[in-house]
Parts: C-alpha cells; structure tokens; sequence
C-alpha cells in the first residue's frame, strides 16, 4: 500500500515539473488525463495536448441510431 501511494505522488510531482518547463496552460488534471490515455502512443505532449478533437459528424459509420435528434 505504501508503494503505491509513493509511486502515486511521484507521479504527480513529475508531471508538475513536465507542466512547468514547457509551460503548459492545462490543468493537472487535463495533463495526466491526456497521460493517461496516450501512455503507449510516441508522440509529443503538445501534439497529444492540442490535436483536433474527434467529431461524430466525422465519422465513417453512419449507420448509428440516434436517441434524440431534433
């Protein structure tokens, strides 16, 4: 339990210091979601931190049902 807790903190205090010598404007929290998402992917922070969000409007399958459409 304590191990993890360490390795917890560890990784907290690391991205701080990825957030503050680049200079980033996103909230911890964003940073260690968009870690947490693109841990296996090799690609640069800011590319991960401001890529194009995905649309549905972009989608291929157009085949989906839509609860609601107005």
């Amino acid at each position: 339990m304590k191990t993890q807790i360490w390795i917890a903190v560890s990784v907290y205090v690391l991205v701080a210091i990825v957030r503050k010598r680049l200079r980033l404007e996103v909230s911890l929290y964003t940073l260690l979601q968009v870690f947490s998402v693109t841990v296996f992917e090799k690609m640069p922070i800011q590319s991960a931190l401001f890529a194009a969000p995905y649309r549905l409007d972009d989608a291929e399958d157009s085949n989906q049902l839509e609860l609601f459409t107005f």
